[in-house]
């Protein structure tokens, strides 16, 4: 007896692709930038192969280098001249992604995410106000509503700059609310909010970490990140941001929370967006370093795995490389 159901069929040369059902497109990918007040020159970053730290002045000629590929956005990360308790300069006027982001509303046709943070801006590394006595004796770390404060200043800042989109990533309680109350009373109404919604406290982050310079010098992010080890609670903590006004939902990091994507995917109704963070980017540049993996295949499968599971924004390190094949 022989089967009369042959799947093998669809997978034959020809058939194969026409049949796949999940396909990349470059626009499909959002490339993160690194804009480097402390340089007057290109930095590679040694454990993200092929990706630098970029002045100012060549932050045009970067995003344009990007934005050949047919890749149509870029997130903006800013590593400040000078660090502070409060991160002073996430604000200012004249701060490092505040001048990029002038220069690239200026000079292309690239859609600016900015991601808002204090992490890279203090010189505690934290993402926020800090207690008292958080160094010694923390109960929670960060002060979660004194450091609102701060993000809707930040928000506005980036506004007034030109970003297209915000993207809070700190997983402060009401940071959404905060950032689109403040954008609105500024006349910011049509600048979308993309929520990082499902932040996970990872050990993926490292190499991210030292390309923004933005390591906590003491303990570690448990306290406003989430646990790896839940998934309810990503439902909730996305279900208040859709409630709060997000505009589009990110999950952080992605390649070990594709089940999180999937359930972002089927329960909001949302554009969904995951994080393909520095350390899934490096492990596998590691390997294929040692001749282990195949670098260009494994980049695509990856990205390809990410899709399939709901995204349909991927924030990676890989844009350029899978796109060029696409």
């Amino acid at each position: 007896m022989h089967p009369t159901d042959r799947p093998r069929r669809l997978r034959a040369d020809g058939i194969r692709d026409i049949v796949a059902e999940t396909r990349l497109s470059p626009s499909d990918f959002v490339v993160p930038v690194f804009v480097d007040a402390t340089t007057d020159e290109r930095v590679p970053i040694e454990s993200m192969p092929g990706h630098e730290r970029v002045p100012v002045h060549e932050i045009v000629d970067r995003v344009e280098e990007i934005l050949v590929t047919g890749i149509e956005s870029v997130m903006l990360f800013g590593i400040p001249e000078s660090k502070d308790e409060v991160g002073s300069r996430a604000d200012a006027d004249d701060g490092v992604v505040q001048r990029a982001l002038r220069r690239l509303d200026a000079e292309t046709d690239a859609y600016v995410i900015a991601d808002l943070c204090l992490c890279e801006y203090t010189d505690h590394g934290h993402c926020g106000i800090l207690e008292g006595d958080a160094e010694h004796d923390a109960h929670l770390t960060v002060r979660n509503d004194a450091t609102l404060d701060r993000y809707a200043s930040i928000a506005q800042s980036y506004a007034d700059a030109g970003a297209d989109m915000i993207a809070p990533s700190g997983m402060m309680d009401g940071q959404i609310e905060t950032i689109r109350s403040a954008l609105d009373a500024d006349g910011y109404a049509e600048v979308p909010i993309m929520a990082y919604a499902a932040k996970y406290e990872s050990a993926f982050y490292g190499p991210f970490r030292d390309a923004a310079d933005g390591a906590p010098a003491f303990g570690d992010r448990r306290h406003y990140q989430m646990d790896p080890a839940n998934c309810r609670e990503a439902h909730r903590e996305v279900s208040l941001d859709v409630q709060q006004g997000a505009d589009a939902l990110l999950v952080k990091p992605a390649l070990s929370y594709l089940d999180i994507v999937a359930d972002v995917r089927e329960n909001f109704d949302r554009p969904v967006a995951a994080y393909n963070v520095s350390g899934e980017y490096a492990m596998l540049h590691a390997a294929a370093e040692k001749g282990w993996l195949d670098i260009e295949e494994v980049a695509h499968e990856s990205l390809v795995s990410i899709k399939r599971a709901g995204a349909d924004l991927i924030v990676t390190y890989f844009g350029e490389t899978v796109a060029e094949r696409l």
